[in-house]
């Protein structure tokens, strides 16, 4: 995996997916020398319980947030796009902005959520589905070709999809799984009990690694671009 990618870009819905989904894999990455850049579509600013929130003050919060998590794993830089939370619809500027993205930092590999309604409702979210397809639609033909969005030309070599159901790739994260769990506590404001959800965490990347034989894994739909 590492020697053949120099620059990675994980595109998400909101802050705190792309440590659940890949928190381990782009430990990894990082530590193999690879640049990872942060895409996030939404400001996360709906994702509170707490009454006296607003959502100008939590889409603050979790900017932060993530910007500190990112910086747990290595991350080379975080872009927020800023879109409201729950309400991401696949449209022409998004879809120019995620294209934006790619074309300026350039990854050899891209990874991003499921597409699909799985079996696992957290992962099934409307705005992760939408972010999934959109962000597969720039890969490919958006990003790509020269006359879509010509005013903002990238060569993938991988796409990593979040997958849960009869993965093609599974990642070892054993050695690095504390790094994926301290990045996800960075996420105060989403959880009650941060060891409890770490605790989860653990129990399930244990799960997805039995397969393989690993400690812990994350698992993923793999496309090489010919």
């Amino acid at each position: 995996m590492a020697d053949r990618i120099a620059r990675a870009m994980v595109v998400t819905a909101h802050p705190d997916d792309s440590e659940f989904g890949a928190g381990g894999t782009v430990a990894k990455l990082v530590k193999d020398g690879c640049e990872v850049t942060y895409v996030v579509v939404t400001n996360g600013n709906k994702g509170s319980s707490d009454r006296s929130m607003t959502p100008e003050r939590l889409a603050a919060i979790r900017a932060d947030e993530q910007r500190n998590a990112a910086r747990t794993l290595g991350v080379a830089r975080v872009e927020l796009l800023g879109y409201p939370d729950g309400e991401v619809e696949d449209t022409r500027d998004l879809r120019r902005d995620v294209s934006r993205q790619i074309r300026k930092w350039r990854p050899d590999l891209l990874i991003c959520q499921n597409p699909n309604r799985t079996y696992n409702l957290g992962a099934s979210h409307r705005d992760h589905r939408v972010v999934g397809g959109v962000a597969l639609d720039c890969v490919y033909p958006l990003a790509r070709d020269h006359m879509a969005f010509p005013e903002l030309l990238p060569e993938f070599k991988h796409v990593y999809v979040m997958q849960w159901q009869n993965p093609q790739l599974v990642v070892d994260i054993s050695d690095v799984i504390d790094v994926k769990l301290r990045a996800l506590a960075c996420h105060a404001s989403q959880f009650s009990d941060v060891a409890a959800l770490q605790e989860r965490v653990r129990q399930r990347a244990a799960e997805l690694g039995k397969a393989k034989d690993y400690a812990y894994a994350e698992c993923f739909d793999h496309i090489v671009m010919g």
